[in-house]
C-alpha cells in the first residue's frame, strides 16, 4: 500500500539520479502524490521510459539529461524546471554511485575522485543550482541521499565511504544554515537496497546470506527508500530537520 501525502499535491520535485533503482521509483511515487517531477540522469532512454510510466498513469513529470558533476549541465536543468514549472519544492539529491569493493591499498586516485565528485560533489553542486529558487521562495525540502556505508565500516571502498559520510556532514550543515530561511534538509542511508542492477548481479544465495545480516531479514526494495522521501518531502515530517534516517532493516548505527 502506497501512501498518501495531500500537501504534496501541485508541488514540484526534482530528483537527481532517476535514470532506474532508487530514483526512478521515487519519481514513480511522488508522480502518484500528483507532485511535478522533473527526471534528472544521464541515460535519455531510461529517463524517457520512467516518465512515459509517469504520465500513462497521469502524472506530470519531463525528463532532464544531465550530468550532475556539471554545473553548467544543472543550470541547464534549472532553466528547464523555471520553464517548466516555475518553482521546485522538493529536491531529492539521489545521485551517486561507485561503491565497488576495492581494498585501500588498489584504491587509484582516479576512483578516489570519482567517488568523491559522484556521491559529494555532485550533491554540493545540485544544491548549489537550486538554492536561490528555494530561498526566495522561503520554503522547501532537501533530501540528500547518503549510504549505511557513510555511517559505519563497510565492504564498499574507502572513498565511496567517505564521500557518504560528506553527504551526511553536508546535509547537517545545510540545515542549521538554511532552517531560519524555511528550508529543511535530511539525508537517507539505505543499507542492502535490492534495486535492479543488485538483482541481476547478485547471486541469489548471496542475497539470502544478505538478507540474513538485517534484524528484518529481507533486503530492502526501492520502495522502503521511496516511502521515506516523500515522509521528508511533505508537512508529516515539518519538524524534522538536519536528521539521518537508517533505512537499513534494523541495522541501526550510533
Amino acid at each position: 500500500m502506497l501512501s498518501t501525502y495531500s500537501d504534496l499535491a501541485g508541488k514540484t520535485a526534482v530528483i537527481t539520479g532517476g535514470s532506474r533503482g532508487i530514483g526512478a521509483e521515487t519519481a514513480r511515487r511522488f508522480a502518484a502524490q500528483q507532485t511535478n517531477v522533473c527526471v534528472v540522469g544521464r541515460d535519455k532512454r531510461a529517463l524517457d521510459s520512467v516518465v512515459a510510466e509517469i504520465l500513462a498513469a497521469g502524472g506530470t513529470a519531463v525528463a532532464a539529461v544531465a550530468d550532475v558533476t556539471s554545473a553548467a549541465a544543472l543550470a541547464d536543468v534549472r532553466t528547464l524546471v523555471e520553464g517548466e514549472f516555475g518553482r521546485v519544492d522538493i529536491l531529492g539529491v539521489f545521485a551517486g554511485g561507485m561503491g565497488q569493493p576495492t581494498p585501500s591499498s588498489e584504491l587509484s586516485e582516479e576512483l578516489w575522485w570519482q567517488a568523491l565528485d559522484a556521491n559529494l560533489t555532485s550533491a554540493f553542486l545540485t544544491v548549489r543550482t537550486f538554492l536561490p529558487m528555494l530561498l526566495a521562495q522561503g520554503s522547501g525540502s532537501i533530501i540528500t541521499m547518503s549510504s549505511s556505508a557513510g555511517r559505519q565500516p563497510s565492504q564498499a571502498n574507502l572513498a565511496y565511504g567517505v564521500a557518504n559520510a560528506g553527504v551526511i556532514m553536508l546535509t547537517r550543515h545545510l540545515a542549521a544554515e538554511l532552517g531560519p530561511r524555511g528550508i529543511r534538509v535530511n539525508a537517507i542511508a539505505p543499507s542492502s537496497i535490492r534495486t535492479e542492477k543488485v538483482a541481476a548481479n547478485m547471486p541469489e544465495p548471496v542475497q539470502e546470506q544478505v538478507a540474513a545480516m538485517h534484524p528484518l531479514r529481507r533486503m530492502g526494495v526501492p520502495g522502503d527508500v521511496a516511502e521515506t522521501a516523500l515522509f521528508l518531502a511533505s508537512d508529516a515530517s515539518s519538524y524534522l530537520s538536519g536528521i539521518t534516517i537508517d533505512v537499513a532493516g534494523g541495522r541501526i548505527t550510533n
